[in-house]
């Protein structure tokens, strides 16, 4: 005859309920953010190009501490159009800088429209490194500029505009679609056939236009005097073109969670409009936002570049990779081609647009509730 092996006597309920709570606190749950967190890192291409664009932005922000040659200083006569080279060149007229004369050599090889915090950036890379710099292994230009240093000085400007008029574009595409999506009715159809009818100009037409008009001595003249430059201008342009995607965007995701429980709640509880939609609605569709503002900076990019491209972006001194593609297009000649002039802007420009590409989709992949856990 089988025998059983003696049943554990029953816990009390006390005791079991206990059992539960010790057992159930065990399991630790994983949120969406810290799955979406651990799925990037995963993936490689997504977080090699991350990498990359943190590199590139403390490089940028750190270009005036590094030692490379002044990005104006012109030598036509002995370093026109000279191919990499790796011999060091110190820095020009280096002997009788002092304190006193320091800002005036500054202004004389990196321009006066330096800011106060660059300025005195570059004066510590003087004291540190004197008058070594890097060697010039990127060529140089028509008036024998150094292009490496000019590329560092130009992905400042690349980036700050793309960006900026990104954040443009998002302050006012989150707004708008919001608004428009959690209030619906009669004022969302409204709100979004002003959209349709935006969508329908073409604003590359409209953007040369104005900043053709704006190029004029007089409307210069008179916009400097309250401290706007063509720089401002482009974030202003470029930010009110791009956020008519974004509000579309915002609209068909607030229209999905207006009627959830928590919106509910918060209806319930006396909660405003406003606070609705900017406390609630809006957090909750970060991840949508956050992935189209990375698809939406290389495109901002981009359209400066071709602007630049064009010889309608940011104004000399100040250059851009655009700017520099231009210049070294109008270098070439059917005798002779200078090819460093192109490749290495048309290198950093396709490689920061490429490395936000990767980026987005692994963002898109690692932020979708669907592929949560796999």
């Amino acid at each position: 005859m089988q025998q059983t092996s003696p049943q554990p006597a029953p816990l009390p309920p006390l005791e079991k309920y206990r059992a539960i709570l010790a057992e159930a606190e065990q399991i630790h749950g994983v949120s969406l953010w810290r799955d979406a967190g651990r799925r990037l890192r995963r993936n490689r291409s997504a977080m090699a190009s991350l990498i990359f664009l943190i590199v590139l932005g403390l490089l940028s922000l750190l270009t005036p501490l590094l030692p490379l040659q002044p990005p104006l200083d012109q030598n036509p006569e002995f370093r026109r159009l000279q191919p990499p080279e790796l011999t060091p060149r110190p820095l020009p007229d280096f002997e009788g800088v002092t304190d006193a004369n320091r800002n005036a050599y500054i202004t004389q090889n990196w321009g006066e429209k330096r800011g106060v915090v660059v300025r005195w950036v570059i004066a510590v890379r003087i004291a540190i490194f004197g008058d070594w710099t890097v060697p010039s292994v990127c060529g140089t230009d028509d008036l024998g500029r150094d292009m490496l240093s000019r590329l560092f000085w130009g992905s400042r400007v690349s980036l700050i505009v793309g960006i900026v008029a990104t954040l443009v574009s998002l302050i006012i595409g989150v707004t708008y679609g919001a608004i428009a999506g959690y209030v619906g009715g009669w004022l969302d159809d409204v709100m979004m056939r002003i959209v349709d009818i935006l969508y329908s100009i073409p604003f590359i037409f409209v953007v040369i236009f104005i900043i053709t008009i704006l190029a004029d001595e007089t409307w210069k003249a008179n916009l400097e005097q309250i401290g706007v430059d063509r720089i401002m201008i482009f974030y202003l342009l470029i930010g009110a073109i791009f956020w008519l995607t974004m509000s579309r965007v915002v609209r068909g995701q607030v229209i999905s969670l207006r009627s959830e429980q928590f919106v509910e709640a918060a209806r319930v509880i006396g909660a405003s409009r406003g606070r609705i939609i900017f406390m609630h609605l809006v957090p909750n569709i970060l991840g949508v936002v956050i992935i189209y503002l990375t698809l939406t900076i290389p495109s901002v990019m981009l359209f400066e570049a071709f602007l630049s491209f064009l010889g309608l972006g940011v104004e000399a001194p100040d250059i851009s990779w655009g700017s520099l593609a231009n210049e070294g297009m109008k270098s070439i000649t059917p005798i002779r081609t200078f090819w460093w002039l192109v490749v290495f802007p048309g290198l950093a420009l396709a490689g920061t647009l490429y490395a936000l590409n990767f980026l987005g989709d692994g963002l898109r992949d690692a932020m979708d509730p669907r592929l949560k856990n796999t």
